[in-house]
């Protein structure tokens, strides 16, 4: 029996989309796209969204999401010159901590071509200590809606 976690996802998967252009530079020298564009991808779908939903710039909120873990798995090679639509969905809402899902979609085909996993892990920014603090009310209510 074959793991769901682990089947390639669809478009049904997301909540939330955002659109970003390719760009020559962005291809390797086999032609697809790096393997470093995936992760500053991923980090801009979910980070994007936390900016455009929140209306503010969560760099300056008190409490702060930094990145405890990021993954990508491989399903279809992308590349310039088409642009790449970019799901988001939340896994897990805790108490300080989230778990993004970020499907990486190339053309009109409902499977996604890569799938990142995103965690921040909420510190305080008025610490230079950096503790561990619960996820802020703002960032909670914009995030709720996409648990899947």
């Amino acid at each position: 029996m074959s793991d769901p976690d682990r089947s390639r996802p669809t478009r049904s998967s997301y909540r939330v989309w955002r659109t970003a252009t390719t760009r020559w530079s962005d291809d390797d020298v086999y032609g697809h796209l790096n393997n470093a564009r995936y992760f500053d991808l991923i980090d801009t779908a979910v980070n994007a969204h936390l900016h455009d939903a929140t209306g503010s710039d969560i760099r300056t909120l008190p409490a702060i999401g930094v990145v405890a873990e990021v993954t990508c798995r491989y399903f279809a090679e992308m590349g310039y010159p088409r642009p790449i639509e970019m799901g988001l969905a939340v896994e897990r809402l805790g108490t300080s901590s989230v778990v993004y899902r970020v499907g990486l979609f190339q053309g009109d085909g409902d499977e996604a071509c890569a799938e990142g996993r995103f965690v921040h892990v909420y510190v305080d920014n008025t610490d230079p200590a950096r503790p561990t603090t619960p996820v802020p009310d703002a960032i909670r209510a914009v995030l709720s809606p996409l648990v899947v």
